[in-house]
């Protein structure tokens, strides 16, 4: 006869079950917010360097001559990180206004425990 392996045996398991009351409320996506703040920002940017026809003429400051692409470059700096706190501004605001509107729901917590060796 061949020797057989004892089944090995199962670990012990034990499990908890309690109701809580939780608070719950909508909260907005701030990457979104800021997302869309960087677009807007861009948007602005561009809309200013086509709005203005200087890209042509000398730079009082610099006595430089700057292309339409370096004046949007520069532009997109100043007005994506305005556009993305401005986002955040707004996230934070919705956010602040979601939390007065929580409410109490009963959840079942259930947790399971191994005595693994």
């Amino acid at each position: 006869m061949a020797d057989q392996a004892p089944a090995p045996e199962e670990p012990a398991t034990r499990a908890e079950d309690r109701i809580e009351s939780v608070r719950v409320r909508r909260a907005p996506k701030i990457s979104v917010f800021l997302a869309l703040g960087a677009g807007v920002g861009i948007l602005v940017a561009l809309i200013l360097t086509f709005s203005f026809g200087g890209a042509s003429d000398v730079s009082p400051n610099t006595g430089l001559v700057y292309t339409q692409g370096q004046v949007f470059g520069f532009l997109a700096l100043i007005c994506i990180t305005a556009g993305v706190a401005l986002g955040a501004v707004v996230a934070l605001i919705l956010d602040r206004r979601s939390s007065k509107h929580t409410r109490e729901v009963r959840a079942d917590h259930e947790s399971v425990h191994t005595d693994e060796p």
